[in-house]
């Protein structure tokens, strides 16, 4: 939280407490001037409720701003009793003595329960500026915690960027590499296509947000990029549909799942396919990607990279609760889907 808002916090509290103070004092005061009308007799109401109400705000804003934050937050309770006791005899002190002289015999047991009424009334102040200063405490304790964990959240994102972009960045530059060697004409197309790729990467996917027009134009650049190493025994079908409303969404967030659905799905001894799909349903975007499996050592398993293990915590920290994951291997066939619900 910035000093601006927390100043704007800080003029509330100390507003709102100068406002319910006045609104004690002048309370009586004015339901004496409707009753009487007397202008000379409010004055006098005033002057004794000031009189009677001074030192217990006095001991509220005390307690409030400088005893409990300085002596009950520090576990100092001795010292913050010690303290308020001797705040209740100097404000008894003050209100009753005269009382007191001005009473006969028969009136002093009414002094009594008076000063016992106002005993208690005092304990209650205490214990109000205690609770409430607790609550703005907790409250506090609360936001930063939630800052904190926002700014955990923001820095393993951005370390998780930093992983993503330089794994898909090899394996690009590896298949131009390949590309090269087989064609020269496509593979200085292709160089346009991955120059694209690197802005879109190093520039537009630093948001946290982007439209997913841009999105959608990235996975059609990688996804040329990686056909043009596919044989005629493979079979590519990809259809990314334009939601019909403008929409953002987290930048390469399914990129991980094409990349292994080429680099695990495709043959090029065998037949072997990748179909890609990705549309609006109801208010939902829905990614879909199949393809072939072909059996891999057990130390380079499909699902089991680096990348879909960032795809699954990106996720799980930008669309909490708001999106499934799911993948399932049936008849040597992957499928992986991505649901990001109530985006349109």
């Amino acid at each position: 939280m910035n000093d601006m808002t927390h100043s704007g916090k800080n003029f509330a509290i100390v507003s709102f407490q100068i406002l319910f103070w006045m609104a004690i004092l002048l309370l009586p005061s004015m339901i004496d001037f409707v009753s009487h009308g007397s202008w000379e007799h409010t004055v006098g109401v005033l002057g004794g409720t000031f009189k009677h109400i001074v030192l217990p705000v006095l001991i509220y804003f005390i307690n409030f701003y400088w005893l409990v934050p300085r002596f009950l937050f520090r576990k100092k309770v001795q010292i913050f009793f010690l303290i308020n006791a001797a705040l209740l005899i100097v404000n008894h002190l003050w209100v009753f003595s005269g009382m007191f002289q001005q009473m006969q015999g028969d009136l002093r047991p009414v002094f009594w329960s008076i000063a016992g009424v106002a005993f208690l009334l005092s304990i209650l102040i205490i214990g109000c500026a205690t609770g409430f200063r607790y609550i703005i405490r907790w409250n506090n304790m609360q936001t930063h915690l939630k800052e904190e964990k926002q700014r955990s959240a923001e820095a393993e994102l951005a370390w998780l960027k930093s992983q993503l972009n330089p794994h898909f960045l090899f394996n690009t530059l590896n298949n131009i590499s390949s590309l090269v060697q087989i064609n020269a004409d496509d593979a200085q197309e292709s160089i346009g296509q991955l120059s694209d790729l690197l802005r879109y990467t190093l520039y537009d996917s630093n948001h946290n947000l982007v439209p997913v027009e841009g999105e959608i134009e990235f996975m059609y650049n990688y996804i040329d990029l990686m056909r043009l190493r596919c044989n005629t025994l493979a079979s590519i079908k990809v259809e990314l549909n334009t939601p019909s409303k403008p929409v953002q969404i987290v930048p390469l967030l399914f990129i991980s799942l094409i990349e292994n659905a080429f680099k695990h799905g495709i043959n090029s001894r065998k037949p072997s396919f990748v179909h890609i799909n990705f549309k609006e349903k109801g208010n939902n975007l829905v990614f879909t990607c199949e393809n072939s499996l072909h059996p891999k050592s057990e130390t380079d398993r499909i699902g089991s990279g680096v990348g879909l293990e960032n795809l699954r915590r990106r996720l799980e920290l930008t669309y909490p609760g708001r999106y499934q994951y799911t993948q399932d291997i049936k008849d040597d066939v992957y499928f992986a889907q991505i649901i990001i619900q109530n985006c349109l």
